[in-house]
């Protein structure tokens, strides 16, 4: 069993789906600690007339010094209309923004108080529209508490894997030992350059997957998991 890690993002890119697509077990890091700064986390492209149109989910992280991406709550106010009107107006040229619309009324709505929370009903609902039957699993409910590599090795280890997928990139920054020692193989992933048909121009990659939903519907299954013949999975 191959089981790979990501943070859980807002609206995330292709490249996540196809990497969740590729594993067994995809494990969503709900309990990181929140990254300082601009981050993947709360914020992702979308296109427009003009180019990126760029959408941020005001969260409450002043004076709360370090805490976990499952303890941040996102922001009241006019950001959730603001943000459904834009997308609205940025594809309303797009033939299946109908079709997903809902989705985004449904979290962008005042019940939704976790950031976490809304990031994770995004990506179950996207990877289900693009037929991702790999299990999806919150780091939450592990209830582990180690640091780096030894957290992945504990990970595998809970969950019975004999393998973990990281991108070629990544794998530098892991700790082989620990992982020789624990018999868990380290297995790399090469995600493909994931191109299709979009609105308003030069076409700008790594945008939100929902660019390519919205733009190429069921389509979009074949775009984004062409790649999975050269991975392992």
């Amino acid at each position: 069993m191959i089981v790979s890690v990501q943070q859980p993002f807002f609206c995330p890119y292709p490249g996540f789906f196809f990497k969740a697509s590729v594993c067994d077990v995809f494990v969503l890091m709900d309990d990181d600690q929140f990254p300082q700064g601009t981050t993947w986390m709360s914020r992702n492209c979308f296109k427009n007339d003009q180019g990126c149109l760029w959408m941020s989910v005001p969260v409450h992280t002043k004076g709360l010094g370090l805490v976990r991406i499952n303890e941040v709550k996102v922001c009241d106010g006019r950001w959730r209309r603001k943000h459904l009107e834009s997308l609205k107006s940025a594809y309303k040229n797009a033939p299946y923004l109908g079709d997903h619309l809902g989705l985004f009324e449904k979290v962008f709505a005042p019940g939704y108080t976790r950031l976490a929370d809304m990031n994770i009903e995004i990506i179950r609902y996207a990877m289900e529209f693009l037929g991702i039957e790999t299990t999806l699993v919150q780091s939450s409910d592990l209830g582990l508490r180690g640091k780096g590599s030894r957290l992945i090795v504990e990970i595998c280890t809970v969950l019975g894997a004999g393998a973990f997928m990281a991108q070629r990139s990544a794998l530098k920054y892991l700790d082989r030992k620990l992982f020789e020692q624990a018999g868990i193989a380290l297995v790399p992933m090469t995600p493909p350059k994931i191109v299709y048909p979009q609105l308003w121009g030069d076409f700008i990659g790594n945008l939100s997957v929902f660019d390519c939903i919205f733009n190429c519907a069921e389509a979009s299954r074949g775009i984004i998991l062409k790649g999975r013949r050269q991975n392992p999975s």
